[in-house]
């Protein structure tokens, strides 16, 4: 099997780490692996596989002797240096939005679309974490039934927002425990014991840019006839996205069978058993690879209607897994690196 020269771009963050960490667990065959960051965090040193790496600054020439760049450092530095590296030979497939909805830029969930990626040019985006699984669990419904609406609404953990978010959520409880005073900085309100129906900037229309992200991600990667119609909610939990999803169908469909497609399904785990109190929560997904799907029930209230809750780690599928796993189907389909 050929080994890759594999560069975690943004390799001190939240997301970089858990890249660093999937890349180590699922044995992806690394030969070197680069750790980059800003300029600033140069000289710094990761762990990965009992071997301490440098950070490297991520700039023009760094990406020379570089396979395979996973980029995490957002959306601003993806638009500069994305390119850079795909001139420079690497194959970047960049986590943030930059890329996403690029007519010539691949936006891919390998359990949905690989074939997408046949036609990539250097740069491959890896989706939002919302829309990563409510397409996993979609996806063998559509193949069957042909899903035509969408409505969901999200309860995403502060961990999508970065590790500010996380350090506020956790100062606010050490400071409610202590009667004092709980302040807010990363969120306009307090996170602390609430929900925020509020991710990211919002648009004219009402909707926030987050959800917007549902509906013109799911077209590119799945359908753009289906209509998706989102809610995203911020919720106080450190790791793990929930979601709430009805389907309506164009064919009819029995639960059973609904349940049997799940069950087959890559990446998706049932937990559904309403008698023994069995959902999946964000609390089964941290740290684990799959999408949770539970509560599945016919909704009476419209022709071939589905309700069910999907749970996955943000982290995890959301993010670091996915990118690895984009990689991992680059490899299956050929790809042996620049030798």
């Amino acid at each position: 099997m050929s080994s890759f020269r594999v560069a975690v771009v943004g390799a001190l963050g939240a997301v970089g780490q858990e890249m660093a960490k999937t890349l180590e667990q699922r044995a992806f065959p690394v030969s070197e692996f680069i750790p980059m960051d800003v300029e600033s965090m140069a000289g710094k040193k990761v762990s990965f596989k009992g071997r301490e790496a440098v950070v490297r600054a991520a700039r023009k020439g760094a990406f020379r002797d570089v396979d395979i760049a996973l980029f995490s450092a957002g959306a601003e530095a993806s638009l500069e240096l994305a390119p850079i590296a795909a001139a420079e030979g690497a194959i970047v497939i960049d986590n943030s939005s930059a890329w996403r909805m690029d007519p010539g830029v691949p936006l891919v969930v390998p359990e949905v679309n690989p074939q997408a990626l046949d036609g990539h040019k250097g740069i491959i985006a890896n989706p939002n974490c919302s829309t990563i699984q409510m397409l996993v669990a979609a996806k063998p419904i559509h193949d069957k039934y042909r899903i035509k609406r969408i409505v969901v609404s999200t309860y995403q953990a502060v961990s999508g927002t970065g590790a500010p978010a996380i350090a506020e959520l956790t100062s606010q409880a050490a400071a409610f425990v202590k009667g004092e005073r709980i302040e807010s900085s990363v969120y306009p309100r307090q996170i602390l014991f609430n929900a925020l129906p509020h991710i990211d900037v919002f648009l004219e229309d009402g909707y926030t840019k987050e959800e917007m992200k549902m509906v013109h991600e799911t077209h590119k990667i799945l359908d753009p006839a289906i209509a998706v119609c989102p809610t995203a909610v911020r919720v106080a939990v450190y790791r793990g996205h929930s979601e709430s999803i009805n389907i309506q169908t164009e064919k009819p469909f029995e639960l059973a069978e609904i349940r049997r497609l799940l069950e087959r399904a890559p990446g998706v785990k049932v937990m559904d058993d309403p008698a023994k109190l069995v959902y999946p929560t964000a609390l089964d997904a941290d740290g684990q690879d799959a999408v949770f799907v539970g509560r599945l029930r016919v909704d009476p209230t419209l022709p071939n209607g589905l309700n069910m809750w999907v749970v996955s780690d943000n982290l995890r599928k959301g993010a670091a897994l996915n990118a690895v796993q984009i990689a991992e189907t680059l490899v299956a389909r050929g790809y042996r690196g620049r030798s």
